[in-house]
């Protein structure tokens, strides 16, 4: 079992920068991909980002690319979601999630946190 906890959300104005974090349980961290995604009010929950489990490779969706950057640490269970350039259609309730395919496919995510609210003004 795999417990993600989401932190570090919150409003910024457009422009802004924020940083998420989601710790997790387990000693087998570095085997899991982990990604994030999000969904926004009236919409189906997306794809943002992944990262692999020990190679570091990376996807990104193309509306975050240059400007959201996954990263992870394995030492400390946690992976984090660096966000710069926000804009006002980023807003959304962010999902942490973890999983053990490399893929963009939400269904392949065995694992989820409870999410946290990024809102950013115009």
């Amino acid at each position: 079992q795999v417990q993600l906890i989401e932190s570090g959300g919150g409003l910024v104005q457009a422009g802004g920068s924020l940083r998420l974090s989601c710790a997790t349980s387990g000693r087998t961290f570095s085997n899991y991909v982990m990604g994030w995604f999000r969904q926004a009010p009236g919409k189906e929950r997306e794809f943002v980002v992944a990262i692999s489990g020990s190679s570091g490779n990376r996807l990104s969706a193309d509306s975050v690319k240059g400007r959201f950057t996954i990263s992870r640490d394995n030492a400390k269970n946690t992976v984090y979601l660096q966000m710069n350039s926000l804009k006002p259609e980023d807003t959304a309730v962010y999902y942490c999630a973890a999983g053990l395919r490399f893929t963009t496919s939400e269904g392949a995510y065995g694992y989820w946190g409870q999410g946290t609210q990024v809102t950013v003004s115009s």
